[in-house]
């Protein structure tokens, strides 16, 4: 069964580059023609799954829903429907089912949407993104598409993995940079 719909508008490209990025993990099952999205979070950040259901409804079948975990998590999560965009895209982005950095561009949005994702703030000198996932490399393909939107970050060492950490001098552009697209719920994260 095919469950194609139109194309993806430029506000769904950049929010999928962005929630690939952190958190957000696209699959295709061997039986399926194309692949989905699947968007899951804690219970604790419903209205941030809320806010990326509402970007992406028109390629989902259903809205949210809870999900009991291992032990006592609860999530929320949505899927979309099979999508030949998501399989282009699942193509850039994974390398043997391992997430990878592509070629791209970084723009307000989809920085602001990993940002929400895994972006962390510790302190009033120190902004990180969890990029642990990513090999090294892609890391430092990820410090040139920052460098690209005027941001200087380096590698920090977080026990055995790497992870982006953004010069102290970087941080007010990025938070002017992505200030905008922050919803409610995740101001805390740029000090609001």
């Amino acid at each position: 069964m095919d469950n194609t719909v139109g194309s993806l508008t430029q506000l769904q490209k950049s929010f999928l580059t962005g929630t690939l990025l952190g958190d957000g993990y696209i699959r295709q099952a061997k039986w399926i023609k194309n692949a989905f999205l699947e968007v899951n979070h804690s219970i604790t950040q419903r209205e941030y799954v809320e806010w990326k259901y509402e970007i992406i409804k028109n390629l989902t079948r259903t809205g949210p829903k809870y999900r009991k975990g291992n032990g006592n998590r609860i999530a929320y999560r949505f899927f979309t429907k099979q999508h030949p965009e998501f399989t282009r895209i699942m193509d850039l982005f994974y390398r043997d089912k391992k997430k990878c950095i592509p070629d791209l561009i970084l723009d307000s949005m989809s920085l602001a949407v990993w940002f929400m994702d895994d972006g962390s703030r510790c302190g009033k000198s120190n902004v990180y993104l969890n990029t642990q996932q990513f090999s090294k490399d892609d890391q430092y393909k990820l410090l040139k598409y920052l460098e690209n939107m005027g941001l200087n970050g380096t590698l920090n060492k977080d026990k055995e993995y790497y992870r982006i950490r953004l010069t102290s001098f970087s941080i007010s552009k990025l938070f002017g940079i992505i200030e905008k697209h922050i919803i409610p719920s995740m101001k805390y994260k740029i000090g609001l």
